[in-house]
């Protein structure tokens, strides 16, 4: 711009002119200067056509023109350097070409020579504004000189506006004169004078008068005057000021109408006139009065917009002058009402604002409703005491059902066809306007504290959940036809208006535990309930409808913590015959009722099947907690559900053809209510499957497979779960995927190859909605950001052992001879065919990203013992141990000379600097523990002998655990469980005479996974020096013995689950443990399995002790779910959710679930996890103390995970952190305190329910 001609300032001007004319309206709406800097500043966030404005397309082409070159040389200059864009992303590219481009001379060159040229521009725009504006003025002068008659015109519109006014400059001296001729005494024709003079005067002369406090008691008498003509006058003046003035001259013009209005109708005494009267609207006072409280009542609604920019005194004298004005009335007739209520100003109000719009804006902001409360609480309570009062009286008048119920009346929307409100009307209109603003004031924390309240026909003061049962009984008694045009789904209806009130409450969790959660209000929800489930009189007048609304709150109720607990434990909530139960309880037995259609009044109406899915839904919310299952499990749900939707199912499979002549609409009808009430159903099964136990309830109604295929079309729709759920489905995926039938319902719902399919698009196509701007770098992360989402669902698929084998066991892979490109896998098989085992050219040609999907499928399996990177996988599956015990390779490389300084294993032995050398022991003892089992004695008594053991074992664990020795602990194992098992009432499971001989299970076949378990065991026991060389052949006959012992006990099932065709498929890894802990000695670890084989522990303990079991019911047995997961796994999400509420949300956040990481831990006796010492502090902590302290453990850990886990949840990878990472720093001795507290809280509940393992859950 060197060269700046006279045309490029005419034409830049032009297109700055063009840009500001369309940001005209955002400029004049901003409240200061500064805002509107704020607006230009942001334009091109806010503004989607800001790229379209000639004058940025000018700028922008400017800046190619200076820049250009500059920007191409410093990105090839960047893009040159080795590394760059590898190794930092193309954001790191930008912001180095962004530096250096700003940094050059050309950039500065630039700037200033822009800034130049705009500053001239500018300035000569605002030239050319000020030559117009003098010009305009000049003109105006013209005109007014021409005009001088037109300076006491009235050119006051109709509508109330000021812009199209013309005003005179008046002094003081003329404002004194306007004050005197406006005094009441003066004749009209004066008057009318001055009322035209003063409606010209700039508003803000008027009000800085010296006069203005005379002037302002003239205006009130001229708007008092007979005259309608004077007074509507007066009247158009103040909604001139209204209208143009800022909120210090309106202000005083609001508290003068306030005023005036106050005194004219005491003046006037219309607060004598009674209500059952009635209002004719188009009455003249009548008229007056209600534009006269429009005015206020605009103004009220607009002024909390602006009031915030001016000093607090003047929001405070508009907030008070109304209060004043709308309690002045009520304080007289609260004192002097009779058995009839009289007119008050309140009901004018409602009139125009019936649902208080005006109170709901003034609460909203904490800068006025700090003192609206304050007024209300110190002034002006008569306010809430007469809104109390008009809803004491309504709910007393509907329960007197009397004819004369002055409640009761014919309203229309609109009144369109007359002009009298009736005197029943106004009171309705009324208790609406006091509904919306109690309602209001219950939502803010002061404003509850106004209560309790006391009114003047009740002894005691209205509580807070006084007003809340009042309200719900509000929606009770609510006559059936109470008002013409009005029904129960109205806006303005009692009930839709006491509905608003409680489910905004429940949304706040303060204000659901201040006003709802109480034993008072629950039992005031459940009383309609309970009268239908006992056959008493119902209390209801509209009850279909009624009784969805109360559903709906108590399922609101339901979904926080307290509310539930309340609706569980809490037994003073109601009475049956004598015996007070819980709301739980009740709901849920009247749901069974609903269910079977066996509540007799209730048998005609037409919305049952709406009211059945509301308390079914209530129900969920308790059931898919692990702690309301436990509650509502001896009733049944589940199977009462099941069998509804099996009838239902039923039904609808035998819907008839519709014939030709007959109506086919009702059958067609018919047909979609039926399908959404079987989904219904369907929905509310599937959400058992949100806990452990609930999922085996879910299992044994049959209906898993259709409740997964509902699960996966909602989730192929991205639909929400419910309104009460805060995340979608991935939670209860994984939850499913546990268990054997879960997965394989998963698999045939279609689920297991959408998830492949996904995972294989972004692997191997990329995604569709990602623009190709620059050539894809190759990932150095194993597993890429853009795959992540896939990559953890399939994770989480896959953390089940169960689900594994369902899936891949037996399987051979597909090895074909060629792969077309566009072929793409479809299950888990044809994943590791295609990602895992590349053993072919062809399956290496048919990737176009081989070295990412093939990273990616082989970190996939890390979750069951496999790794990344050829060297850390090997190491990681030959070499045992917890996080002290080994050393495992980094997956990447470091900086330096030496990017990788560790050897590579590919032969035997392993590398010694991946095994960390474990100090041979002395076997030398002193402790306490070595004392007693010294010397005890075999005659002790059994049961103190136990006591004594248990004490000695916590005292030592907890004070000096590093004396507790391995061999120690075997003889603590050893003896506990013989004294134990030698005593009847202590034996759970019956014993049985194995007599089986090395002789006899030599001959034995072991399986693949046994013998590759067994290798590992023998490595790991050799590593920690706690066997022989020699021990292999032990640990294979100890094998072999242990599973010919459990065939014994085994039962024959007809399943189509692979996992339960044969034994347990997985490698027992406790019989492992209990061998080394044994020190490699077969028989002694033999004895040791087949005493505690009769010990209620061994079920938790040793997985594959039932395994297919004669001991557990067939129908449990069938269902291929182990009590670990139903029972230890459910126990640690329950306390989880209670104990270490921050892990257990991450794990919801995460769509993982703490069942199964606990499963995979427990399953495989924490190998990998823990350092052999706490492997075997474990085992002596479930023997000695109980079989319960496996969850206490569980929490206990996840406990001391805590920081990690929150960590990893923020990461987006909590599922492989806990999957691959080993335990640090864990010492049970740490935490044995806090599992004891644990077992003095939970034992009760805990132990009593592990006792019923051998009963049928259902």
């Amino acid at each position: 711009m060197s060269q700046f001609t006279a045309d490029d300032e005419a034409e830049l001007q032009s297109l700055l002119r063009q840009l500001l004319k369309s940001v005209k309206e955002r400029i004049a709406s901003a409240p200061s200067v500064e805002c509107a800097e704020e607006i230009l500043l942001h334009l091109e966030e806010t503004d989607d056509n800001f790229h379209n404005y000639e004058f940025v397309r000018y700028l922008r082409c400017y800046i190619d023109n200076a820049l250009g070159s500059v920007i191409e040389g410093e990105t090839e200059l960047c893009s040159n350097i080795e590394g760059q864009i590898v190794s930092s992303g193309q954001d790191t590219l930008v912001q180095a070409v962004t530096r250096k481009t700003r940094e050059s001379i050309e950039y500065k060159t630039m700037i200033q020579s822009l800034k130049n040229t705009m500053m001239i521009v500018v300035e000569s725009l605002i030239n050319k504004f000020e030559e117009d504006l003098m010009r305009k003025e000049e003109m105006h002068r013209k005109s007014q000189s021409e005009h001088h008659s037109s300076h006491y015109t009235d050119n006051c519109s109709d509508s109330d506006s000021s812009f199209n006014q013309s005003y005179t400059f008046i002094k003081q001296e003329q404002l004194q004169i306007i004050t005197e001729k406006l005094d009441p005494s003066q004749n009209r024709e004066v008057r009318w004078e001055a009322l035209q003079t003063l409606c010209s005067a700039p508003s803000s002369d008027v009000l800085n008068c010296e006069s203005w406090g005379s002037l302002r008691k003239n205006l009130s008498a001229a708007l008092a005057d007979s005259d309608s003509a004077m007074s509507e006058k007066v009247l158009r003046f103040y909604a001139k000021t209204f209208s143009s003035s800022p909120l210090n001259i309106t202000k005083e013009i609001y508290t003068s109408l306030a005023k005036h209005l106050e005194s004219d109708f005491l003046n006037k005494k219309m607060h004598f006139i009674k209500v059952t009267a009635g209002v004719d609207i188009c009455h003249q006072d009548v008229i007056r009065l209600l534009k006269k409280v429009r005015l206020l009542n605009e103004f009220q609604k607009e002024v909390s917009s602006f009031w915030i920019r001016h000093p607090e005194k003047y929001m405070e004298e508009i907030i008070e002058s109304t209060l004043s004005l709308l309690s002045v009335t009520n304080e007289q007739s609260l004192r002097a009402r009779g058995s009839e209520k009289t007119l008050e100003l309140v009901h004018f109000q409602a009139l125009l604002d019936i649902k208080a719009t005006w109170f709901k804006k003034w609460m909203h902001g904490c800068y006025s409703r700090t003192v609206v409360l304050r007024l209300l609480e110190n002034k002006y309570k008569s306010l809430i005491v007469a809104a109390l009062q008009q809803c004491t009286d309504y709910l007393e008048t509907c329960k007197s059902k009397a004819d004369d119920n002055p409640f009761v009346g014919n309203i229309t929307h609109g009144k369109s066809n007359t002009t009298v409100y009736t005197g029943k009307e106004l009171q309705f209109i009324n208790l609406v306007h006091s509904l919306c603003l109690l309602g209001r004031l219950l939502m803010y924390t002061q404003g509850r504290k106004l209560f309790p309240v006391k009114l003047r026909n009740r002894k005691e003061s209205v509580c807070l959940t006084d007003l809340i049962v009042m309200l719900i009984q509000i929606m009770y008694v609510q006559p059936k036809s109470a008002f013409s045009g009005l029904s129960h789904t109205d806006f303005l209806s009692p009930v839709s208006l006491v509905m608003e009130v409680l489910r905004s409450l429940c949304d706040q969790k303060e204000c659901a535990v201040e006003c709802l959660h109480a034993t008072t209000v629950v039992e005031a929800l459940i009383s309609p309930i309970a009268s239908l489930l006992f056959r008493k009189q119902l209390p209801l007048n509209c009850v279909d409808s009624t009784l969805t609304h109360i559903a709906d709150i108590l399922a609101r109720i339901a979904t926080t913590d307290q509310g539930l607990l309340l609706f569980l434990y809490d037994e003073n909530v109601i009475s049956a015959d004598g015996k007070r139960m819980s709301a739980a309880h009740v709901i849920v037995q009247f749901t069974q009722k609903l269910l079977i259609e066996d509540v007799p009044a209730l048998s005609e109406c037409e919305t049952l099947s709406a009211i059945k899915g509301a308390f079914i839904f209530v129900c969920r919310q308790m059931y898919n907690t692990c702690e309301g299952l436990e509650v509502l499990k001896p009733y049944g749900l589940h199977n009462c559900i099941a069998e509804a939707w099996k009838k239902e199912s039923f039904l609808s499979e035998r819907v008839p053809t519709p014939l030709p002549g007959t109506m086919g609409y009702t059958t067609s009808q018919d047909l979609q209510n039926n399908m959404i009430w079987e989904e219904t159903l369907l929905d509310n099964l599937l959400n058992f499957a949100a806990t452990p136990k609930g999922l085996l309830l879910l299992q044994q109604t049959g209906a898993i497979n259709e409740c997964v295929s509902y699960m996966f079309n909602r989730f192929t729709k991205k639909l929400q779960v419910s309104r009460c759920e805060k995340f979608g489905y991935g939670v209860m995926v994984t939850q499913v995927a546990a268990i054997a039938p879960g997965v394989v319902a998963l698999q045939s719902s279609g689920f297991v190859k959408a998830i492949v399919l996904e995972l294989w698009s972004v692997l191997e196509c990329g995604r569709d909605d990602v623009r190709i701007a620059y050539p894809k770098s190759t990932p150095m992360d194993p597993i890429d950001r853009s795959c992540q989402k896939s990559f953890l669902a399939l994770v989480n698929l896959l953390s089940s052992y169960h689900a594994v084998y369902e899936l891949i066991g037996k399987q051979p892979l597909p090895n074909k001879p060629e792969y077309p490109l566009r072929e793409m896998p479809t299950s888990i098989i044809d994943v590791i065919d295609r990602l895992i085992v590349m053993n072919s050219e062809a399956k290496m040609h048919s990737l176009f990203n081989f070295e990412q999907s093939h990273t990616l499928g082989l970190r996939l399996f890390i979750i069951d013992g496999l790794s990344v990177e050829r060297n850390h996988i090997l190491v990681r599956i030959n070499v045992v141990g917890g996080s002290s015990e080994r050393f495992l390779p980094p997956r990447t490389l470091q900086e330096g000379s030496d990017p990788y300084p560790w050897p590579m294993f590919s032969s035997y032995p392993v590398p010694k600097c991946y095994i960390k050398e474990v100090p041979k022991k002395t076997l030398k003892q002193d402790n306490d523990v070595s004392k007693f089992l010294s010397s005890s004695r075999t005659s002790e008594k059994h049961s103190n002998w136990l006591d004594n053991c248990r004490r000695v074992f916590f005292k030592t664990m907890t004070t000096k655990p590093e004396l507790l020795k391995i061999n120690v602990l075997a003889d603590v194992l050893e003896r506990f469980v013989m004294n134990l098992s030698s005593n009847a009432s202590e034996c759970f499971f019956t014993s049985t005479d194995y007599k089986g001989s090395d002789s006899s299970v030599k001959n034995q076949t072991l399986s693949a996974v046994e013998l590759l378990g067994i290798k590992m065991s023998i490595r790991y026991g050799k590593t920690l020096n706690l066997i022989k060389e020699d021990s292999e052949q032990d640990l294979c006959l100890l094998m072999k013995h242990s599973q010919k012992f459990l065939l014994q006990q085994k039962v024959k099932l007809c399943s189509p689950l692979c996992y339960l065709q044969e034994s347990y498929p997985g490698h027992d890894w406790f019989v492992s443990s209990v061998f080394l802990i044994m020190a490699g000695d077969k028989v002694r670890a033999l004895k040791f399995l087949l005493r505690l084989s009769e010990l209620l522990v061994s079920a938790f303990l040793w997985l594959p002790r039932l395994h297919a079991s004669s001991h557990l019911p067939l129908e449990t047995a069938e269902s291929g779910i182990h009590p670990v997961y139903f029972y230890t796994a459910h126990y640690v999400e329950m306390l989880l959710m209670k104990e270490v509420p921050l892990v257990f949300s991450a794990f919801r956040m995460s769509g993982f679930t703490p069942s199964q990481i606990c499963l995979q831990w427990l399953s495989q006796c924490f190998w990998n996890y823990l350092d052999w010492p706490e492997i075997c502090h474990y085992i002596a902590a479930c023997v000695v103390l109980g079989p319960d302290y496996q969850v206490y453990f569980c929490i206990a850990l996840l406990k001391h995970l805590q920081q990690e886990i929150l960590q990893h949840t923020q990461a987006q990878d909590l599922q492989v952190f806990l999957k691959e990472e080993a335990i640090h720093n864990f010492q049970m001795s740490d935490y044995l305190e806090y599992m004891s507290y644990l077992e003095q809280k939970y034992r009760p509940v805990v132990m009593k329910d592990m006792r019923n393992i051998k009963q049928q859950n259902t």
